[in-house]
C-alpha cells in the first residue's frame, strides 16, 4: 500500500504517515500537472482525510499513472517522492456562492466571506457579514447634510425603512428586507440565527447590491461599447 507524509488535521501529528485507500483525478493544469484527491488514514490517530495533492514535476508516465482512478495507490513506497501536499478538501470546498458582480471591493470581500460562512453552515457568522456588507452599502445612500437623525444613520434596521421611504431604495425590495427587523434584532447579534435566516439575509443582500452596484455598471458598459461601435462607424 502507498504511502504519503504530511500534518495530520484531526490529531495534529505533524508529518505522519498515512496509508493511502484511494485516488482520484480532479484536474490537469500545464498539460502535465495532475491534481488527485487521495483518501488517506492516519497512522497515529487512525482517522481518515481526504488530502489534495499535485505532481511535483512533468514525467509523461506518471501523468498517465496519476490520471487512472486509484492506480497510483498500488505503488510500494512514499507517495511523497512524487506529490506535493496541497490542502486538506472539507467543507469549505463545496460550491459558495459568487457575490453580484462589479461591487466596490471591499464589500466585495465582505460578501464572499460571508458566502463562504453561509457554505459552512455558520449561519451566525454569514448573517453578521451580510449586515455589514449591506451597512457598507447603505451608508453611502444617506444624505450628508439633512436626512435622518444620528440613531437611525447608525442602526442598519431603522435606516432601510427611511431608505425606501424617501425613495433611495426600490419599494419592491421591502419585502425581503423583512429579515431585518426595525429594531436591529434578527438575531445575529444574539447568536440565534438559522438556516433560514442567513439565507434570507443572503438573498436580500444579493439583490439590494445587485441594483445599487451591478445593473448600474452594466449598463454604463453597454453605453460605452454603444459609443465606441458609432466611433467605429464614423471612422
Amino acid at each position: 500500500m502507498a504511502t504519503f507524509v504530511s500534518n495530520c488535521s484531526r490529531c495534529g501529528t505533524k508529518r505522519t504517515n498515512f496509508d493511502c485507500y484511494s485516488s482520484i483525478p480532479v484536474k490537469v493544469a500545464h498539460r502535465w500537472k495532475v491534481y488527485c484527491e487521495i483518501f488517506a488514514v492516519c497512522r497515529v490517530c487512525h482517522k481518515p482525510s481526504i488530502l489534495l495533492v499535485s505532481q511535483k514535476e512533468s514525467e509523461e508516465s506518471l501523468t498517465k499513472i496519476l490520471q487512472e482512478a486509484n492506480k497510483i495507490i498500488s505503488t510500494e513506497g512514499s507517495l511523497t517522492d512524487f506529490l506535493n501536499f496541497e490542502k486538506v478538501v472539507t467543507s469549505l470546498d463545496q460550491h459558495v456562492n459568487d457575490p453580484p458582480e462589479h461591487l466596490p471591493s471591499t464589500i466585495d470581500e465582505v460578501v464572499r466571506e460571508a458566502n463562504r460562512c453561509l457554505s459552512a453552515q455558520c449561519w451566525n457568522a454569514s448573517g453578521a457579514m451580510y449586515r455589514l456588507a449591506l451597512d457598507l452599502a447603505t451608508k453611502n445612500l444617506l444624505p450628508r447634510d439633512g436626512g435622518p437623525s444620528n440613531r437611525v444613520r447608525r442602526n442598519l434596521g431603522l435606516r432601510l425603512p427611511w431608505l425606501f421611504e424617501s425613495g433611495k431604495l426600490s419599494t419592491d425590495l421591502e419585502t425581503l428586507a423583512e429579515c431585518l427587523q426595525q429594531d436591529g434584532n434578527d438575531g445575529a447579534h444574539d447568536g440565534t440565527l438559522q438556516r433560514e435566516d442567513a439565507e434570507d439575509l443572503h438573498d436580500f443582500c444579493f439583490e439590494l447590491l445587485r441594483r445599487l452596484y451591478t445593473e448600474p455598471a452594466r449598463i454604463q458598459i453597454a453605453q460605452e461599447r454603444r459609443i465606441t461601435r458609432r466611433q467605429q462607424n464614423d471612422t
